[in-house]
């Protein structure tokens, strides 16, 4: 599978506004009507371009939704970074709940867009910047553990990983949108995981 791009990158304001356009207008269809009835004739209507305009930039749909991934990972990132420079010096209890809610940030925005795009990822094929994105968030959480002395890093990053995303999917089934309750609920499961009992300093 050819991993979806852009056909050209906009340059100038004019055309940087068109991409924007073309990407909030692709988000909005997710959220409001889903995957399925996401087409590049009713996005590029609910973009106010142009059915041209759209192909000058992305040659089909999953170009787009590669982008609108490209950039969910990108935040991810950088919410992640924010919290690992937060987290400097502070023990293991204080730090998972700060790299929780660095990873719910994007679900407390926009939750339904963010489950649907987390949905549209599996199966889009990655390109060279998103893999290089998802190594850098795996590779920080990574480091961030074990700095903090958790037994075999790697394998609790993927299990904490798997336990937000899966759990914060199924709040946004749910119709939760409380996210600082549910990150709550969080750090004390991924505590119990890591072995932080009450009291304990790690």
């Amino acid at each position: 599978m050819t991993a979806p791009t852009p056909r050209k990158s906009p340059r100038q304001h004019r055309a940087q506004a068109t991409c924007a356009a073309i990407l909030e207008a692709t988000a909005r269809i997710l959220e409001s009507a889903g995957p399925e009835s996401l087409t590049t004739n009713r996005i590029a209507e609910r973009a106010g371009v142009s059915i041209g305009s759209l192909y000058q930039y992305y040659p089909d749909k999953q170009a787009i939704l590669a982008e609108l991934v490209r950039a969910q990972r990108a935040a991810l990132l950088a919410d992640l970074n924010a919290a690992a420079l937060l987290a400097e010096g502070l023990d293991l209890r204080a730090t998972v709940p700060l790299l929780i809610a660095a990873s719910l940030k994007h679900h407390a925005h926009r939750p339904l867009l963010a489950q649907r795009l987390e949905a549209a990822e599996k199966t889009l094929a990655l390109d060279a910047e998103t893999a290089a994105l998802k190594a850098q968030i795996d590779a920080l959480v990574v480091k961030v553990l074990a700095q903090r002395g958790v037994a075999d890093p790697r394998q609790a990053a993927f299990d904490l990983a798997a336990m937000v995303n899966g759990w914060a999917d199924a709040a946004v089934m749910a119709g939760d949108s409380d996210t600082v309750a549910l990150a709550a609920r969080m750090t004390r499961a991924a505590n119990g995981y890591l072995g932080l009992v009450p009291g304990s300093v790690r």
